[in-house]
């Protein structure tokens, strides 16, 4: 199909308000771009495609996707989730140097064409590394914002089938979806298929499920950024690290990051002008961002149930006393009394 005719199948299917036509005949319009190495363009056209148009796509509403879900045969949940954003990376209260490697992901994703120019290719494989609440899902959730692009965030527990071959064919589907657009994809929980190859205590699918992945990453032709996340780093195969361009390590956050967390998570209510935040940020050494969001809210709703529009220092208090005999429940140390 020349140029023209597609141009022209967009504007009939504009004005016949079909929005599927409409969406297929941009995706082959941007495809004929890159074919011709305008890459600039065709970047440019496929955001354009998924910002918002509240003019032409139902008051606010993203294009959807021509292709279907992909779905587990055996099951039939749908294998991934795309999500939109509207985070400024302002958002993500993190350590400069983890901020400072986020943002440079995304200038050379931005710069991609010039970098191309020198026969260099932008970081498209990231490895996220930290404990559980330490912001790993979040900076994905920016970065997609940021780039103005969906998030495909893929969905483990429906990928592990209990059918023999079923989980290496759903990961194709995965690969084949991810190749059909330009996209940040999160594989969350990332340690599920990346365990150690030489795990004994692993059987022999979840070996040829890993090998399979590392194929489908090396053939991978895509311009999307990929990122897995993992709180479990030293339980990967030592194969997938070598297939990431970056490694981004979260630790939790340190005193001054805590007390900036607890300024902004307690912003939605009236607080006591007593209110001692580095009391709080010096109790909650080795807490994680979703640790402290979680007292926070427990702080917040103990103030509200007891009739007050406001908090004081004794709700925030009783909140992470109460936070640290949970952890102390889940870590088994209470002891026999």
């Amino acid at each position: 199909m020349t140029t023209t005719d597609l141009i022209k199948k967009l504007f009939l299917s504009f004005n016949a308000k079909d929005n599927d036509t409409f969406v297929q005949a941009a995706r082959e319009y941007i495809e004929h771009e890159k074919r011709k190495k305008h890459t600039v363009v065709a970047k440019d056209l496929e955001k354009a495609l998924f910002s918002t148009n509240s003019e032409h796509n139902g008051g606010g509403k993203r294009f959807k996707n021509t292709l279907p879900i992909p779905r587990d045969t055996e099951k039939g949940f749908p294998l991934l989730e795309i999500q939109h954003f509207d985070k400024s990376i302002d958002a993500l209260i993190i350590a400069n140097e983890i901020k400072e490697q986020l943002e440079h992901v995304i200038r050379e994703f931005k710069d991609a064409d010039i970098l191309a120019t020198y026969n260099l290719q932008n970081k498209r494989k990231i490895l996220l590394c930290g404990r559980p609440g330490t912001g790993k899902t979040f900076s994905a959730q920016i970065i997609s914002s940021v780039l103005n692009l969906p998030l495909v965030y893929i969905r483990f527990d429906a990928i592990i089938s209990s059918y023999l071959g079923e989980t290496a064919s759903n990961l194709r589907k995965v690969f084949d979806y991810i190749e059909s657009g330009t996209w940040v994809v999160l594989f969350d929980e990332f340690d599920v298929i990346g365990k150690n190859r030489d795990d004994n205590h692993e059987h022999g699918e979840i070996k040829r499920v890993v090998n399979s992945f590392l194929q489908m990453l090396d053939n991978l032709k895509s311009d999307s950024i990929i990122l897995a996340a993992t709180n479990h780093q030293n339980m990967l195969d030592p194969a997938i690290w070598r297939r990431f361009d970056d490694v981004i390590y979260y630790e939790l956050p340190d005193e001054s990051i805590r007390k900036q967390l607890f300024d902004i998570y307690l912003k939605p209510i009236k607080k006591d002008a007593n209110i001692d935040m580095a009391k709080a940020a010096n109790l909650t050494d080795g807490f994680s961002p979703a640790d402290i969001k979680m007292v926070t809210e427990e702080a917040m709703k103990a103030a509200i149930i007891s009739s007050k529009n406001h908090i004081g220092q004794n709700e925030i208090d009783c909140a992470i006393q109460k936070f640290i005999r949970r952890e102390k429940v889940r870590n088994n140390l209470m002891g026999d009394k």
